[in-house]
């Protein structure tokens, strides 16, 4: 099997970019191992005004005998072929599909560390595909391909070009060009590939859909032909084709919107739905941090020590905030919050919105001023209390947001949680948690020394005796305070003795 992807340049944007999109040296022929057998990596030309990378699959017929015993094997049409009279070293495939998403997989994604500007620039792109089984013929080929902006080239190959009598085969000499981003390009020929084959060479497991909806982000749920791609990717399962189709749409309708799949697919089973369950402390905080940012009319926002991104999710739901900036000093929340908002999926639109950025909140960052707001939701009782004053110079003298919204823990509610022993914190990376009448005074000072103005709301029951389990304190910068910003970090902070 065969592939080549060729592309133009010039001096100042050479065509040997491609070589770090897809993570292969130009200079270098190199060999992967597959579950069928090697593939070949290397190309032909490379210099900076045409380049082209050359995949070649060799399949191992044993290995591709031994895989495709028992039933079931995707309903795969050619199995009256036999098992060493096929087409399958020659003819693309699933199995070059596969290849593909082996060899190419950062490229796939979208990913070039060496350049990360890359992969988002769409590229002349033109490639070739020798020998391409198609099930609907050329016609079929020019259906799939051409919505998705392809130029294409569909020849029939003839069955014997010494008797045309004969007609043509099912094969096609493919030829695809564009101006396209690499990474949807190879989604389109990894979900195509097999669709035009119309034989899937492995087992089509549940998980296959979640590989069709990945591979098919942004352009699947558009396409006129998608619901027979989707059965023929899924080898015609009924029940996962339902699922794809269904899944399809909702991001579609999702898409639509500008909001989340999980908020259009919102529906209650009202007959598991008869109980009121109680609502878990984290969201009722989310909720009111993002009450006090709307009363706020905050637009652009910065989450300082966002973790795992759960308040970031939150806040994009939400059109009104139009830049979201995430800051941690953690590399590694960092990265599970991308993992979680999904970040490589999210739509452009979507995308433009939000940001992660590494930082310590102990040191003044130019590019954390001019925002509307800041939150430092659950951050302040992590730190030892000499820090405080440095992190109060951070937020409220350098970066002095319009509004800052600040919650902590209310250690006068731990004696209402029956499994947290007395005199214990909540969480053993708390350095200390503080009373009702401790924060006040220390967030009170501070908007004192900085010119806000400070209120304080509770967030979840608010207990008679004790108080609520979250204390909130919301800051508003003063009017006449926007001509003075404090220039010195102060020396102590108000309330150490709560270490």
């Amino acid at each position: 099997m065969f592939l080549t992807i060729t592309t133009t340049g010039s001096a100042e944007s050479p065509a040997t970019d491609l070589g770090f999109l897809l993570h292969k040296h130009p200079d270098n022929a190199q060999r992967f191992s597959t579950s069928h057998g090697t593939a070949h990596v290397f190309y032909p030309e490379a210099d900076s005004e045409r380049c082209t990378a050359a995949l070649l699959l060799e399949v191992d017929p044993v290995a591709l005998v031994r895989r495709g015993r028992g039933k079931g094997r995707g309903g795969a049409p050619d199995a009256a072929l036999g098992n060493y009279v096929n087409d399958r070293p020659y003819a693309a495939s699933s199995l070059l599909a596969v290849a593909l998403s082996s060899v190419f997989s950062s490229a796939l994604k979208g990913r070039c560390k060496a350049r990360p500007e890359l992969p988002e620039r769409a590229m002349p792109l033109r490639i070739e595909v020798p020998a391409l089984p198609a099930r609907g013929g050329a016609e079929l080929v020019v259906r799939l391909f051409e919505p998705l902006g392809w130029a294409v080239t569909a020849e029939p190959v003839p069955l014997d070009e010494r008797f045309p009598q004969w007609g043509d085969s099912r094969y096609v000499r493919l030829v695809l060009e564009g101006e396209l981003r690499l990474a949807d390009a190879l989604r389109h020929l990894y979900v195509l590939l097999p669709v035009l084959d119309d034989a899937k060479h492995y087992w089509v497991a549940p998980d296959e859909v979640d590989k069709l909806i990945g591979s098919g982000e942004g352009w699947l749920e558009h396409h006129p032909e998608q619901r027979l791609i989707t059965s023929r990717y899924l080898a015609r399962r009924w029940s996962l084709t339902r699922s794809a189709l269904e899944r399809l749409e909702l991001v579609r309708l999702a898409e639509a919107d500008d909001t989340e799949v999980e908020e259009i697919d919102n529906a209650v089973d009202e007959r598991s739905d008869t109980e009121e369950k109680p609502v878990p402390l984290a969201v009722r905080r989310r909720e009111a941090i993002l009450d006090a940012l709307r009363s706020a009319e905050a637009a652009r926002v910065l989450d300082l020590g966002c973790g795992q991104g759960q308040l970031v999710g939150a806040l994009l739901k939400e059109a009104r905030f139009t830049e979201i900036v995430g800051v941690d000093v953690s590399i590694r929340a960092l990265n599970e919050a991308a993992r979680r908002l999904r970040l490589d999926r999210m739509s452009e639109r979507r995308s433009e919105r939000v940001k992660l950025v590494q930082g310590s909140l102990a040191y003044t960052d130019s590019r954390l001023r001019g925002y509307d707001a800041a939150v430092l939701s659950e951050v302040i009782e992590h730190l030892d209390p000499p820090r405080l004053p440095a992190l109060e110079y951070a937020v409220f003298g350098a970066a002095r947001p319009r509004t800052v919204v600040v919650t902590t823990p209310n250690v006068e509610y731990n004696v209402r949680w029956e499994t947290l022993p007395a005199g214990r914190v909540r969480h053993p990376d708390h350095r200390f948690e503080w009373t009702r009448e401790e924060f006040r005074g220390w967030a009170e000072a501070v908007a004192e020394r900085h010119g806000y103005a400070v209120e304080f709301r509770p967030v979840g029951p608010d207990d008679p005796e004790v108080g609520p389990p979250t204390q909130l304190a919301l800051f508003r910068l003063r009017a006449e305070a926007d001509m003075a910003p404090t220039t010195e970090i102060p020396a102590t902070t108000t309330k150490e003795s709560a270490a």
